[in-house]
């Protein structure tokens, strides 16, 4: 084993000195300490949601947009929606009142082939990107082709 002062004695002022000043200010720091009450979560003062979702009919458009886009986009489909009937409210915040406010709503859709499909969708607050605005999350049943809301569009109801 290596003799520790002897192997220090070797190398010699120039680089003892940095060590000696970095030893010092280590030593001489001053301990950590915990929050104060103004520095614990300042401004963090949890959700705040109002409740006030569109109206079912409000999203229908953005409903046709991203149903062609994803048709289009991932399974090389050229389906679209063309029409919508018997659009209603299905529930309302149906779980506690401190969850994330959504409506949510059912109706038919005709698409371009002709056949006539149920769309499954809700409306949720502050669930648009990053958190802005109102988000659009829906399901056209037998046409969930990635299981995504799997079986029959279930996991798109409340």
């Amino acid at each position: 084993m290596r003799n520790l002062f002897k192997s220090l004695r070797t190398l010699g002022p120039k680089t003892l000195g940095p060590m000696t000043a970095a030893l010092a200010l280590l030593v001489s720091s001053p301990a950590a300490q915990a929050a104060n009450p103004l520095e614990l979560n300042f401004g963090l003062f949890g959700p705040r949601y109002d409740g006030r979702v569109a109206e079912c009919e409000r999203a229908l458009t953005t409903i046709t947009s991203q149903f062609q886009q994803k048709e289009s986009k991932f399974w090389n489909s050229s389906l679209t929606i063309t029409a919508y009937g018997r659009i209603h409210e299905t529930a309302f915040r149906p779980w506690q009142s401190d969850n994330i406010p959504r409506r949510y709503c059912s109706g038919d859709v005709m698409l371009s082939d002709g056949k006539m499909r149920t769309v499954h969708f809700s409306i949720i607050e502050d669930g648009g990107f990053a958190g802005y605005g109102q988000g659009v999350e829906w399901c056209v049943t037998g046409l969930d082709r990635n299981w995504a809301y799997s079986p029959g569009c279930r996991a798109a109801r409340p």
